[in-house]
């Protein structure tokens, strides 16, 4: 069994443990500096074992840094004696760039990986970024992990901010659409529960022909809309306000931003 221990035991974090504690294949230990309460509820929740700072490292095969950007570079100086080359250094921060890593563990083979929190239905679509020093045995180790809680690709670092603005922050994209059908049920009478549940029933429908029906999404988009019918109308109205004008601002928006923190950590 795999000793695989996180640093931080924030929303990621916990998605990704989530997933993972489904395959029965690793030991997890938890640290998080600040939140107690909230390791005993994860120990309680998913069988993890609360760790102190020092003790994340010791006998791990594996450390997954999942705290907030800000607070990384804490973390690294305080794990860097402790760490080898034998082991394998994850981080799902966003924006902190390899090179920083690596200067800070430059002795350790490093991951970046930006995975989203579907993780916690084994829904992830990760990307995987190689640093110095991974070698086959901890590619497929890093690949075991990502591939049990959805699915991965492993891209450049420059492919990386692109890939947070599409798939690390697409589910709150997905989510905000969502609240905005439900607003738009509840205004024309139904219910909250009633438009959460029509909402909620038709996407995830949706995102499942999908996924399976091997369709394009411009496919199953005209094999639903009848011409001059109820949807096309609703349809042009998207157009017509710039639906996909918007998204593009969207997700160039994220994608500028996580370049931006890139170079602030840089400095």
């Amino acid at each position: 069994m795999k000793k695989i221990s996180f640093i931080g035991a924030g929303n990621m974090a916990e998605a990704i443990i989530k997933g993972l504690m489904v395959t029965g294949s690793y030991e997890i230990r938890v640290t998080n500096r600040s939140n107690q309460a909230k390791l005993a509820q994860m120990k309680e929740d998913y069988g993890v074992i609360p760790v102190s700072f020092r003790e994340v490292v010791k006998d791990s095969e594996i450390i997954l840094l999942a705290v907030k950007p800000k607070d990384v570079g804490e973390a690294l100086a305080q794990i860097r004696e402790d760490i080898s080359s034998n082991q394998l250094l994850i981080s799902v921060a966003a924006g902190i760039p390899l090179a920083l890593l690596e200067k800070h563990l430059p002795h350790c083979p490093i991951i970046r990986a930006m995975p989203n929190t579907s993780s916690a239905v084994l829904h992830s679509m990760t990307g995987l970024v190689k640093g110095q020093g991974v070698n086959e045995e901890k590619q497929r180790d890093v690949e075991d992990i990502f591939g049990a809680v959805g699915k991965y690709i492993w891209i450049t670092e420059e492919q990386i901010n692109p890939l947070i603005a599409m798939s690390g922050s697409g589910p709150a994209y997905f989510y905000l659409f969502t609240e905005a059908l439900v607003k738009a049920g509840v205004d024309m009478g139904f219910s909250q529960e009633v438009a959460e549940n029509l909402a909620k029933e038709t996407l995830m429908g949706a995102a499942k022909m999908l996924a399976q029906s091997g369709k394009s999404p411009g496919e199953l988009r005209v094999a639903v809309t009848s011409p001059k019918g109820t949807t096309q109308e609703a349809l042009e109205v998207f157009r017509e306000q710039g639906l996909e004008e918007l998204v593009a601002q969207a997700a160039k928006a994220c994608k500028h931003r996580a370049q931006a923190m890139e170079r602030e950590y840089l400095g």
